[in-house]
């Protein structure tokens, strides 16, 4: 029997509010669109368009965050990858998969703990299918529960910047001060990248 293969990508590395969020996601052999690209080359109406693609279309989707306080505690680093494990473990809970029956590719550098048969990929929100699907489902919901948080907060503009480093952003700490969400111990790079 053939292995399916598993993409797993994360989004929110860079903001200085709000979770990290991972998705892992197993296309059908042979899935192809014109729009699944790496999330950050689609806009947000193209994005929501292949989100609502990608959940119908596809084996099975998970997706792991790690809140604000956490992230504090162990890094963003760690964040990120604890997000991707929390991901594929619930892909394979809600799907009943065998992890020994996936090859998993995971977008960048690192490999999660815990997850068999995983292969770091550099760039590999360009190159895999399911890597540039999981990338989608996790921008989408990422931007999504940020536009929701901002009904809650809204003096941060969370709803435009998403929590990345803008000026606005940036202007709107100096004047309020951090929100629950705000991650305290990360400053975030320096120029925005929303």
């Amino acid at each position: 029997m053939d292995m399916e293969i598993c993409g797993i990508d994360e989004a929110g590395r860079g903001p200085l509010a709000g979770p990290v969020t991972a998705a892992s996601v197993i296309l059908p052999k042979g899935f192809v669109h014109p729009l699944l690209r790496d999330s950050k080359k689609l806009s947000a109406s193209q994005r929501k368009k292949m989100y609502s693609v990608i959940k119908d279309s596809a084996i099975a989707v998970g997706t792991g965050w790690v809140w604000p306080d956490e992230i504090d505690r162990i890094n963003i680093h760690r964040a990120s990858l604890l997000a991707m494990q929390r991901a594929y473990k619930n892909m394979c809970h809600k799907a009943g998969l065998c992890e020994k029956e996936i090859m998993v590719l995971v977008d960048g550098k690192w490999i999660p703990e815990g997850i068999d048969n995983c292969t770091a990929v550099i760039k590999g929100d360009s190159l895999h299918p399911p890597i540039m699907a999981a990338s989608i489902v996790a921008k989408y919901l990422r931007d999504i529960w940020m536009e929701g948080y901002s009904l809650l907060c809204p003096n941060y503009g969370f709803e435009k910047h998403k929590g990345y480093p803008t000026q606005s952003h940036r202007e709107a700490i100096v004047r309020y001060g951090r929100s629950p969400i705000h991650r305290h111990s990360f400053a975030g790079p320096a120029s925005p990248s929303p």
